[in-house]
């Protein structure tokens, strides 16, 4: 049985269009959704907050922002009018969270620590922008694997070192177990976001082995690998979190599935796993 805090992250089922999702979450009494911003566009932001509201939907988080790392002043500029644009969007898709993937290290670069900087250096032009739209900012570390290339915030540790220059209700972090499942400091850091207030989302997705030759689309279905996921919701549910319970995966197996039948799998292996 669900709990009605599920919420199917848009790229879980990547097969389907935006209509598709709104039908199958419909009928599959599923009433929260994760978007990202391609589909989106494609579709239409307008189009796409009309199809959502017609059909009842909660839209939990758009995906994504970020990209903050670039040395170049000009990529730099662009990077932040696209998460204004950003914002833009997740506020006319009436979602208050916008999910941040902070970049990685520029061409030739080996400076960690001058690109995290750089991130904050960043969110400190956006917060401001983003309240006045009733958007959060939430900081996503990713698994250090992704160091070089999309994301220097390796840690929830790193993510709240640079979350807390900011007041709680403009930028927080992303939970996300497939990232942080591995880190022997996470149940602690979870905890220091829950008293901050800055646990913005909560996201599931397994972690399999061997990782595919794509390490981007490695995620497994809830229950098939490492993770334990009832322990990570009760230590987020410990510091008073009680927003909804997002289920990311990015597999090649799954998107070549039947949707109906995926989304059916997903909340049967939330059920069984997660609550």
């Amino acid at each position: 049985m669900s709990d009605g805090r599920l919420s199917i992250n848009q790229e879980t089922i990547k097969q389907w269009s935006l209509p598709e999702l709104a039908e199958g979450c419909v009928k599959a009494g599923v009433d929260k959704v994760g978007l990202w911003r391609a589909p989106v566009q494609e579709y239409g932001i307008e189009r796409t907050a009309r199809l959502l509201a017609d059909s009842g939907l909660t839209v939990t988080s758009l995906c994504r922002g970020g990209f903050f790392t670039a040395l170049d002043p000009a990529e730099r500029a662009r990077a932040l009018d696209d998460n204004r644009a950003a914002l833009d969007e997740a506020a006319a898709l009436s979602t208050d969270t916008l999910v941040l993937v902070s970049g990685g290290l520029p061409a030739g670069s080996k400076d960690l620590h001058g690109a995290r900087e750089r991130i904050a250096d960043a969110l400190a032009e956006l917060a401001p922008y983003a309240a006045e739209r009733g958007v959060r900012l939430a900081i996503e570390p990713l698994h250090p694997m992704f160091a070089s290339d999309r994301c220097v915030v390796s840690t929830l540790s790193q993510a709240l070192d640079i979350a807390e220059h900011f007041p709680a209700d403009q930028v927080g972090v992303v939970v996300d177990t497939y990232h942080i499942w591995w880190d022997d400091q996470a149940p602690a850091q979870i905890a220091r976001a829950g008293v901050g207030g800055r646990i913005h989302s909560f996201q599931l997705a397994d972690w399999i082995t061997p990782l595919p030759a794509g390490v981007l689309v490695g995620r497994g279905q809830l229950g098939d690998g490492a993770v334990d996921f009832r322990a990570f919701r009760s230590m987020v549910e410990a510091t008073g979190f009680d927003g909804p319970i997002e289920v990311e995966i990015f597999n090649e197996d799954l998107w070549a599935r039947d949707g109906a039948e995926v989304l059916a799998e997903v909340a049967s292996r939330y059920a069984g796993h997660a609550c």
